[in-house]
């Protein structure tokens, strides 16, 4: 027996040791390969291509292993926002670039406030009196969107365009719950109507409130949309909205004759149209690409000298969570990164980037308390995402100046409680029964038996005082009287565009404006280095943990397709405990 206990721990050992040393070389070769790459050149009459080939993230990614496909074996490029917005910005006075071919076929990016932000980036090129064209197959209305910033638009002579207008749908789980003998109890305070986070799993369809909310939150975008499309197409709006209406817009040739697109031609015959646009051919071949990657990886470093003062750039890009740890926003990993631009005495003024839906109301608050203390020693500015709601928004009220894109997704000033009872759906479907036994009448409470009116009154008054202090910071933090902040909040939605008017922002702008504020009110002038300030892992586990989380999303993927995105919304709220400060509402340009 003890000889076969040997042999097999031999044998276990013999197998562990031989994956890490595989595993080592595979790192150690794809090293070597990525060193034996030749770095692209950029020679004067490039093209910068955007064909969003490379999935474009709110904040840079610190996972070895991110864009890596474990099941397919297959690589997609990253890139951070800032990193293509700052290529863009450099492109435009860069003499070897001599204009943009937007050609958005690769997956790029769907969240709103990224594209927003990607078509100011173009526009502000375009001051630099260069060219900008765009061509495609298909437009998806986000991508059109993006297209229309181009000087020309054109469309394949069998494609398509999506021009319906918006729409935001909920999945309820009601039904589901109730089949499967499993309850929801749900703990808000009476004023917090519009907070719907958890109206899925208590109704089978939207609350009054919530359709009220998520119809303005939908016409709101729409209405930017057009807006910015009214202006570089030169059609009214009214107009815009009843090509929706009417679907006017069915074939290729609908797209020319409402003025979308400029004209039908096949990618080959974008050639010419680019050297009518000042492109210059290579010989008789085809022009001087650059890719908007590779292109950024040139472009990323900061050309003030070392000694200038910093703009520190922080990122708060996930859902809000207790403790530390990578990936989402953990409270104490995020406090003490602040921590640490507080008090570094080469950064003169932060930007923090929020990117978030909430969490966590505790963490929250740990979040908040840092921002305090960095607001009272240097200038602190919030620039939103796609979305920066609910405790998103809680961490980004100390600021000294927020800015919003106008498609953000912000406000939801409220807190709720939940609570899962399982027992029943445990012994109805299962037959499994718990018992228990406790030294007091509280004890485990909700575990084993349904809460008793006193135990849902003390949940109750911890969810009063959350929403109390909630309400309370922001008035402090914005400068706004008590009562009207009580006006704006009760969990509502709000559109970046909208959220200037009753306070919540002081301005609309994406990262780069945040940037220049920031500046400002430091009184850098010019002066100054974009230092971004990113918690990379470290150690020969964090590689281990990376790789099993990508298998583990890539089996899910392939299991799940279309419904991953539900699955992930149910995952990220049932995830949360205790008392949380959340809110789920994505509206993606697909």
């Amino acid at each position: 027996m003890k000889f076969i206990k040997v042999f097999l721990a031999g044998v276990l050992a013999f197998v562990v040791g031989s994956f890490l040393v595989t595993f080592i070389w595979i790192l150690v070769l794809v090293g070597v390969a990525g060193s034996m790459e030749s770095t692209t050149v950029v020679e004067k009459g490039s093209v910068l291509k955007i064909d969003l080939g490379e999935t474009i993230t709110d904040a840079p990614s610190t996972d070895p292993f991110a864009g890596f496909d474990p099941l397919t074996m297959e690589f997609t490029p990253q890139l951070s926002l800032f990193s293509a917005l700052r290529a863009i910005d450099a492109a435009a006075a860069d003499d070897r670039i001599e204009g943009i071919y937007l050609r958005l076929n690769g997956p790029g990016t769907t969240e709103a406030g990224a594209v927003e932000e990607l078509r100011e980036a173009i526009l502000r090129f375009k001051e630099s009196g260069k060219f900008v064209v765009a061509y495609n197959e298909v437009y998806t209305q986000g991508g059109y969107y993006l297209a229309s910033a181009a000087d020309r638009v054109y469309l394949h002579p069998q494609g398509g365009m999506d021009w319906t207008g918006l729409q935001s749908q909920l999945m309820f789980y009601k039904g589901l719950l109730d089949k499967l003998d499993v309850k929801m109890e749900v703990f808000r305070p009476t004023v917090c109507k519009y907070k719907s986070a958890v109206e899925p799993y208590i109704r089978t369809d939207m609350s009054p409130e919530n359709r009220a909310q998520m119809q303005a939150l939908v016409d709101g975008m729409w209405g930017t949309m057009t807006e910015a499309v009214s202006a570089s197409r030169n059609i009214p709006v009214e107009q815009l909205n009843r090509y929706a209406d009417e679907l006017a817009v069915t074939l290729p040739e609908d797209a020319v004759a409402c003025g979308l697109v400029d004209s039908l031609v096949y990618e080959d015959q974008v050639r010419d149209l680019l050297v009518e646009a000042g492109a210059e051919p290579e010989g008789e071949g085809d022009f001087r690409f650059v890719t908007l990657g590779e292109y950024a990886a040139q472009a990323g470093g900061d050309l003030k000298h070392l000694s200038s003062p910093q703009v520190a750039v922080v990122y708060a890009d996930g859902q809000i969570l207790d403790g530390e740890g990578s990936g989402d926003v953990y409270g104490n990993t995020l406090a003490g990164q602040l921590r640490a631009v507080r008090l570094d005495d080469e950064v003169a003024a932060v930007v923090l980037r929020v990117n978030s839906p909430g969490g966590s109301a505790l963490a929250a608050d740990v979040i908040w308390r840092e921002m305090e203390l960095l607001k009272a020693e240097k200038p602190v500015i919030v620039s939103m995402g796609s979305y920066a709601a609910s405790g998103g928004y809680y961490i980004s009220a100390p600021a000294d100046a927020i800015l919003a894109d106008k498609m953000t997704l912000t406000g939801s000033i409220g807190v709720f409680g939940q609570y899962f009872y399982a027992i029943d759906a445990l012994k109805n479907k299962l037959g499994i029964t718990v018992d228990a036994v406790k030294t007091n009448r509280s004890a485990g409470m909700g575990t084993v038996a349904p809460l008793t009116a006193a135990e849902r009154a003390a949940v109750m008054r911890g969810v009063d005082r959350v929403y109390e202090t909630f309400t309370g910071l922001v008035a402090k933090g914005r400068n706004l009287p008590i009562e009207k902040v009580l006006e704006i909040a009760g969990g509502r939605v709000w559109t970046g565009s909208d959220a200037l008017g009753i306070g919540l922002v002081d301005a609309w702008g994406g990262l780069h404006s945040a940037i220049a504020v920031a500046a400002d009110k430091a009184g850098l002038g010019e002066d100054f280095r974009i230092v971004e300030k990113i918690e990379e892992p470290t150690g020969f586990a964090a590689f281990f943990s990376s790789l099993s989380a990508r298998v583990k999303a890539s089996v899910r993927q392939s299991e799940l397709e279309k419904m991953m995105k539900e699955y992930k919304a149910v995952e990220e709220l049932l995830s949360q405990q205790g008392l949380v400060m959340y809110s789920p509402y994505r509206v993606e340009l697909e």
